[in-house]
């Protein structure tokens, strides 16, 4: 039961959900992406993902300087279509999926590097 909750409770922050949701529609995510899809700095990423990975949820591998998540083999498929069919069709998800589609077509390191140029506010 310990198992469950902890998954649960890491699919209870919208920021986790989304990343799920974009994660169950393509293979795997780079941090950077990841950050530029939910807007937030590269520490809060990690600390989302962070709670993904604990919980079972989520896998890493690391590339060079690249950290890319996928959605973990054992991911339960009961929470997955209950996620999907809570939320696919929700307006921000719709609006992620649509910003996906301009995110992945910039290679990690130039999303890196405008993110990097941008002012913080």
């Amino acid at each position: 039961m310990e198992k469950t909750l902890k998954q649960i409770k890491a699919l209870s922050d919208g920021n986790r959900l989304r990343v799920v949701m974009a994660l169950s529609a393509h293979d795997e995510l780079c941090v950077c992406q990841i950050t530029e899809l939910l807007q937030v700095s590269t520490p809060t990423v990690s600390r989302h993902m962070s709670v993904l990975q604990n919980a079972g949820l989520v896998e890493s591998r690391k590339d060079a300087r690249w950290v890319h998540y996928r959605l973990s083999e054992n991911f339960p498929e009961a929470l997955l279509n209950w996620a999907k069919s809570s939320v696919a069709g929700s307006r921000i998800i719709l609006k992620d999926k649509q910003a996906l589609e301009t995110i992945l077509s910039f290679p990690p390191d130039e999303l890196c590097k405008a993110r990097k140029q941008r002012p913080t506010v």
